[in-house]
């Protein structure tokens, strides 16, 4: 499915749909990290939480029933994000990977997935995420809602 790019002069009604979406987000890089928390705010999404650690991303996905969107660092400190997408997919999330490598970063399972490159603008995360919601299914997203 073909969405707008979103930018400086993008229509509202793209970044309108972003308002209050419950998004997950793992970014072990505190600057990284503060800063898509501000633009996730910026964006009038609610984080959920902002996990720096793969176990505790792991222990909030099994407290949280309601994501309906996740952000995802590929490496976080030497692990691999991959056990969270995985559960994030069973639950019909939609996921957005960041990532410094690009597309050619991501393991061949995960190529349907939104990839951004590192670092990326506040217009670059609000288009991902309004592509990721376009291409996930109707039911999935009332599955992510547990």
């Amino acid at each position: 499915m073909r969405s707008r790019t979103l930018g400086p002069n993008s229509d509202s009604t793209d970044r309108s749909r972003l308002a209050g979406l419950r998004v997950f987000a793992v970014e072990d890089e505190s600057i990284v990290a503060m800063q898509l928390e501000d633009i996730l705010c910026d964006l009038g999404c609610d984080l959920v939480d902002l996990a720096m650690r793969l176990q505790k991303a792991l222990d909030r996905l099994a407290e949280e029933p309601v994501i309906e969107a996740a952000v995802l660092d590929v490496n976080i400190a030497g692990e691999k994000v991959y056990p969270v997408a995985e559960r994030l997919r069973e639950r019909g999330v939609p996921i957005v990977f960041a990532t410094g490598y690009g597309r050619g970063g991501l393991q061949p399972e995960w190529q349907d997935c939104e990839v951004i490159q590192k670092p990326y603008t506040e217009a670059q995360i609000a288009d991902a995420l309004v592509r990721a919601l376009d291409a996930a299914p109707i039911h999935d997203r009332v599955n992510a809602q547990g």
